[in-house]
């Protein structure tokens, strides 16, 4: 029997290159290995105010992404969380057994909330929703980035904690990362994660970003005053665009090192540009015939709500009889 599997996006912003190399690409290549769940969490994107239309729209293109990027709904499960009531049903049996102090010591909180002039409620319990995105399906794996890796921790606290004060009733989920994929940095400012939220035109390389939109983004990339690739003093620009081709090739440092030594920095972005758009225009090709058809899209993703429903629910029902409640 295979281990279960679930990771998910939020469908707010725009998906960019770092999501695929750094998510939908490992879920591609190993949703064969496990039985695979991925959503699209959109109970989490409403933590802060999302403009309802909008949203609706983000939620379907979002899903059109995953087809598109290579999610095969025959061996996986492509999942809107709010189309599966259980999530936010077990979040609230889970906040009932997590201090405060867990959740206010989370590095994301605190960043968040010290940006904003008012913190809701769902900013404070978002690590306690991804908790249950996890339990509720009782996912063994969790493909996530090290930027998630406070929050799987803390899943595996509060499962670990429900266990002790009602017996045995969760799979502790993965702590390990073995899934996750490469780390990609802003265009812009390569000492930070390349963001959906970010501001800036030339931050980041859209999935959906025409191939001279993308390919301006990238010659416009931050790189140095060096005149040429010298792999014995990269510079965390040149790095960048070097492990992005990387990824998307599958080469190692010795190909890469073939590839781009001595090159000028002008020669590199044209070709660190004409692999990104080849790998990108399949994509958009594909993204385009779903979002063409929507029956099919609306059928996909009312047949992972189907397919998983079953698992949420039998989860849900299991803690309520844990904890006693009427169920």
């Amino acid at each position: 029997m295979k281990a279960r599997v679930f990771s998910g996006v939020q469908p707010t912003g725009n998906l960019h290159i770092g999501n695929y190399l750094g998510a939908l690409k490992n879920w591609v290549e190993i949703q064969g290995n496990y039985e695979s769940i991925f959503g699209i969490v959109d109970l989490h994107a409403v933590t802060v105010y999302q403009e309802p239309a909008e949203l609706r729209a983000k939620i379907l293109e979002t899903a059109a992404l995953f087809l598109a990027a290579g999610i095969d709904p025959k061996h996986s499960t492509i999942v809107v969380q709010s189309s599966v009531p259980e999530h936010a049903e077990l979040a609230w049996m889970l906040t009932c057994v997590t201090p405060v102090g867990w959740l206010e010591r989370m590095t994301q909180y605190k960043a968040k909330s010290q940006a904003q002039e008012t913190v809701g409620d769902g900013l404070l319990q978002y690590p306690v929703l991804m908790t249950a995105d996890i339990l509720v399906y009782q996912a063994a794996v969790v493909p996530v980035g090290e930027d998630q890796a406070q929050h799987l921790e803390l899943a595996r606290d509060i499962a670990q904690r429900f266990n002790s004060l009602y017996g045995e009733t969760f799979v502790m989920p993965g702590t390990s990362l073995p899934l996750a994929g490469a780390r990609v940095m802003g265009l812009d400012d390569p000492t930070k994660k390349m963001s959906k939220s970010a501001a800036g035109s030339g931050h980041a390389i859209g999935l959906s970003d025409a191939p001279e939109v993308a390919r301006k983004k990238i010659m416009r990339a931050t790189t140095d005053s060096q005149p040429a690739v010298d792999f014995e003093n990269l510079s965390p620009g040149v790095l960048n665009l070097i492990e992005i081709s990387k990824a998307f090739m599958g080469w190692g440092s010795q190909q890469a090192n073939a590839e781009f030594s001595g090159l000028r920095y002008g020669d590199l972005k044209k070709k660190v540009a004409d692999i990104v758009v080849s790998h990108l225009e399949p994509m958009q090709k594909r993204y385009a015939e779903i979002m063409n058809e929507p029956g099919y899209l609306t059928g996909v993703l009312k047949e992972g709500a189907e397919r998983v429903s079953p698992i949420a629910k039998s989860t849900v029902q299991l803690v309520k009889e844990r904890m006693g409640l009427y169920a």
